[in-house]
């Protein structure tokens, strides 16, 4: 396991190049859409054709309309011209609407898939991946750079496909007017694209450098909000903004760097073009001087033409910025959908059924970091029904034999077993179904009370709910509410003391009734009196159950089958409380330290 990332840190930057194999895969998502696609495309060549016959209409005005000698025949073929140039103006402004359209709901629909696949990743990936990164560099991902993804599919990738097509067509319509005026444009075309490129490069990578700075503050953010009690108590707001101010610095002075290049292309094209069109004006001029049949019609026709390429050239650099933003978006996206699952079911894993719930670890060695172990060759048995107190010094390892019962870990070596199956051999869905846990801090979801304890059980009849919290002393929190049960809970529970949330966990797991509970420093934040109301109904919710109970208070694990004491990467003590008190050995000093 890396170490954690945080927001004092950037993210690492694989590469200053543009990585096309990821927009290749975004592109590829085109495919089921292809026949929507299609549409839009055809009506896009129609719009780009509607636009680049005007020029070519107006020079056959000038050179054959105007000069005939005939009146009326003049007449009648300028009326058709101008209805012809009208007919292709109303096309030109109508036919972007439905190709934008379209290409609209292509995107959106691209973007929704790809929102729906990434969140269903994230419920897929284990404990790891977000050991190691902070919720707002997660959630990030997800929301902001999404967002810009969406841009760019619904306005410049079109943007870009019309852009292209018009300096392809208007191109061979140039060449065709007069390749001498051609080579004239684009001998200013082609310094204006190198320029345009080489800015660009340095832009990606300061885009890529502002996206981890970005990241950095939206992970601060994230965290202050969820530890808001903690600096409001600590006195640490004043801190948080100086923190804040400076993420934010950072993120500005890296956007500017980013401003100041982008602000470079629009004198340099100007400059280049202009230069270009000084030239073409020339050259156009001295060809009308001249003379010649049609040379005047065939000139206005050019620099029409030479309009409408400008157009595109120029919005071509507003498209490389965003595609530059975009590519440095898609490379933490697909990091983050190629996150490798390693906690998945197994190609032939079997549904954990009939449980008793015999527990048994073989052998077992484990550590969250490579080459740093916390358990080794740790072995245990527990008998169906039988209540097991693990107690020990912080960062033992008791709640990492919690981690690898219900597989949010799995072990480097030896097994975990529950009624003779290794946890890694059957269903994830089977093996949670028939374990209990209940943490330290609870999280409760916004809803009301009886959506909370039905959480884990969402087949559960309202009478089911309300039977099982009143089996654990739920029903005094619904009852401090007019609404009952029905109280609308906010968000991470709030309006519900710590130990009020506690009960409401506690009612999910009776609801739940799992042949395997494990207590995780459940009671820590219960006043005593409320304590000894759970302890006395807690022996008669465990009752036929297996039990793991970490806690620190004596009261909670007197009672308990068999105490273990976890040190030194191992079982260091183990046996009744009285046997171990007898033994005097480390869960006595435990004791008397009390």
């Amino acid at each position: 396991m890396k170490g954690r990332n945080t927001y004092f840190m950037d993210e690492e930057l694989n590469s200053d190049r543009v990585d096309v194999k990821y927009l290749k895969r975004l592109l590829s998502r085109i495919a089921p859409r292809k026949k929507l696609f299609l549409v839009a495309l055809l009506l896009l060549v129609a719009s780009s054709v509607a636009a680049l016959v005007p020029p070519a209409l107006i020079r056959v005005i000038v050179n054959e309309v105007v000069p005939m000698e005939d009146g009326g025949a003049r007449t009648r073929e300028l009326v058709l011209y101008l209805v012809a140039l009208g007919v292709m103006g109303a096309l030109t402004a109508a036919l972007p609407y439905f190709h934008k359209l379209i290409m609209g709901t292509i995107g959106h629909g691209i973007i929704a898939d790809l929102r729906r696949e990434i969140f269903a990743h994230l419920q897929e990936l284990s404990f790891e991946y977000y050991d190691n990164r902070p919720a707002g560099k997660i959630s990030i991902r997800v929301t902001e750079y999404i967002n810009e993804l969406s841009d760019f599919f619904t306005e410049y990738l079109l943007n870009f496909i019309v852009d292209i097509l018009k300096l392809i067509v208007s191109t061979v319509f140039l060449l065709c007017i007069s390749p001498l005026l051609t080579a004239v444009v684009y001998a200013a075309v082609v310094p204006l694209a190198v320029s345009v490129l080489l800015i660009k490069r340095g832009v990606r990578k300061l885009f890529r450098k502002h996206r981890a700075k970005n990241s950095n503050r939206n992970a601060f953010i994230v965290e202050s909000i969820m530890g808001e009690k903690v600096i409001k108590s600590s006195n640490r707001t004043a801190f948080n903004r100086s923190v804040y101010r400076d993420l934010q610095e950072d993120s500005a002075a890296t956007w500017m760097k980013i401003v100041r290049r982008n602000e470079l292309n629009a004198p340099l094209s100007e400059l280049l073009w202009n230069a270009g069109t000084l030239a073409i004006y020339a050259v156009s001029l001295s060809l009308v001087l001249g003379g010649g049949a049609g040379v005047t019609g065939t000139v206005i026709a050019f620099l029409l033409y030479m309009s409408l390429c400008s157009e595109p050239l120029l919005q071509l650099a507003a498209v490389m910025q965003q595609f530059a933003q975009v590519s440095a978006n898609l490379e933490r996206i697909y990091e983050t959908a190629d996150a490798p699952v390693v906690i998945r079911d197994r190609e032939n894993a079997e549904e954990l059924a009939n449980v008793r719930g015999e527990v048994d670890f073989d052998g077992v060695t484990f550590g969250y970091e490579e080459g740093v172990t916390v358990l080794e060759n740790f072995t245990l048995h527990v008998a169906a029904g039988e209540k097991i107190a693990l107690v020990g010094p912080t960062g033992a390892g008791k709640t990492t034999v919690i981690n690898l019962l219900t597989r949010f870990y799995d072990v480097n070596s030896g097994s975990v077993k529950v009624d003779g199956h290794d946890v890694r051999d059957v269903t994830k869905r089977s093996l949670r179904r028939e374990i209990g846990v209940l943490m330290q801090e609870p999280f409760i979801f916004k809803g009301t009370i009886l959506d909370n304890i039905r959480y884990g059980t969402p087949s559960a009849t309202d009478e089911e709910c309300i039977a099982a919290a009143e089996k654990i002393y739920c029903d005094r929190v619904a009852a401090r509410f007019p609404e009952g049960y029905r109280a609308m809970l906010g968000e991470r529970g709030e309006g519900l003391s710590a130990g009020e949330r506690q009960l409401v966990s506690f009612a999910r797991i009776v609801l739940k009734n799992p042949k395997v509970v494990i207590l995780d420093e459940a009671t820590s934040a219960i006043d005593s009196e409320t304590e000894l109301l759970i302890q006395s109904a807690l022996d008669r919710i465990l009752e036929g159950k297996t039990a793991f109970i970490v806690a620190h208070r004596l009261s909670t694990i007197r009672k308990a089958d068999r105490i273990l004491y976890i040190a030194e990467k191992g079982i260091a003590e183990q046996g009744s409380h009285e046997e171990l008190m007898a033994k005097k050995g480390k869960y006595y000093e435990l004791n008397n330290r009390k």
